[in-house]
Parts: C-alpha cells; structure tokens; sequence
C-alpha cells in the first residue's frame, strides 16, 4: 500500500476522496459520539454536507489579484495565438467593420460568453471583487487583459494595417473575444 503525499492528497494511484466519502465518515462519526448534542452538530454537517453543489470549474480564492490576472494572461494567449496566426480571424473582422450591429453582436456575444463563464463560479458572490459594491473588477480584469493582449499580438505581428482603423478594430476585437473566453477559463480553472 502507498504512503500519503506529505501534502495531504492521496498516495500515487489512489482516488481524492469525494462528497460520498465525507459522509461515509460523518455517518460513522454518528454512531460514535456520545452526547446528543454532539450527534446534532454531525447531523447538521451532513446536512450540509448533502446540499452543497460541487463547484465544476473550481472556486475563485478571493479577489482578483495578480496570480489570476496571470493566469487570465496565459489563457488568453493560449486561446489567442491560434487566433491570429489564422485568416478567417481577420476576414471576419473585416466583414464586420461596416456593420455596426455585427460589430454589437460579436461584442455582446462575447461578453455574454464570459460572463456565463465567470457566473458559473459565483464571481458576483466575491464581495472583495467589486469596486464600490457594483464594478466586478474580475469581469473589468479579464476583458482589459483580453483587449490588450489582442491589439498587442496582432499589432507586433503585423496582423492588422492601423492605416485603417476601423478595420482594425474589428480585427482585434474578433480577436479578443475568442481571447476573453480564454482569459475567463485561465483565472477560474482549478490550479495549484
């Protein structure tokens, strides 16, 4: 039999314990204790214990910081670079540039996108997070980091002709919305 990771986790091929066998333990720990008011307060653990909802992306810590504006960074490299090597990405940005409600939409979709992303951690729970109680610096955080590592990607990299501004635009904000998507999953995917 292995020997736990000094780290708490379980030996090298053995499953991390799950909601099931925390209430294995707890129901265990019932039959144990002695006093009724220690059984209640088991009791009441598993209640709690049988109404509390997996998290399937992971937990946000605490505030948006500078680990999960790197970690925002890495994702939207990791989803951007793919992005601007390719053509499609430019044509259409372009197609949109004399559409202004195409260019509404594309917007709107991806900050519907991240912000479906960013609700399924409860990001809005973080009171922390928010600048006077309203902002969610988190949300404000992602799509700055996006934007800026869009226009500087495409930019140093020749991507886009600044000659034309509007198209320009268009390019990189295709660009950075597949990019925010990125940056949302980086920050609140589970790390170490």
């Amino acid at each position: 039999m292995s020997e736990p990771r000094p780290d708490g986790g379980p030996a090298t091929g053995e499953q991390r314990p799950d909601l099931g066998d925390a209430m294995e333990e707890l129901e265990e720990l019932e039959g144990i204790v002695d006093s009724p008011e220690e059984r209640e307060q088991v009791r009441e653990a598993m209640r709690t214990l049988r109404h509390a909802r997996p998290q399937p992306f992971g937990r946000l810590r605490d505030s948006f910081d500078s680990r999960d504006a790197g970690e925002a960074l890495v994702g939207s490299v990791l989803f951007g670079i793919p992005m601007v090597v390719e053509d499609g990405t430019f044509e259409a940005g372009a197609y949109i540039a004399t559409r202004p409600l195409h260019i509404a939409l594309t917007a709107t979709l991806g900050l519907a996108l991240v912000l479906g992303i960013l609700r399924a951690v409860e990001f809005d729970k973080i009171e922390a997070d928010m600048l006077f109680g309203v902002i969610p610096i988190r949300l404000v955080g992602i799509l700055t980091i996006a934007a800026v590592t869009a226009t500087l990607l495409v930019t140093v990299w020749g991507r886009v002709d600044w000659a034309d501004p509007q198209v320009a635009a268009s390019q990189v904000l295709v660009t950075a919305v597949v990019m925010a998507v990125g940056a949302s999953l980086g920050d609140v995917l589970p790390g170490s």
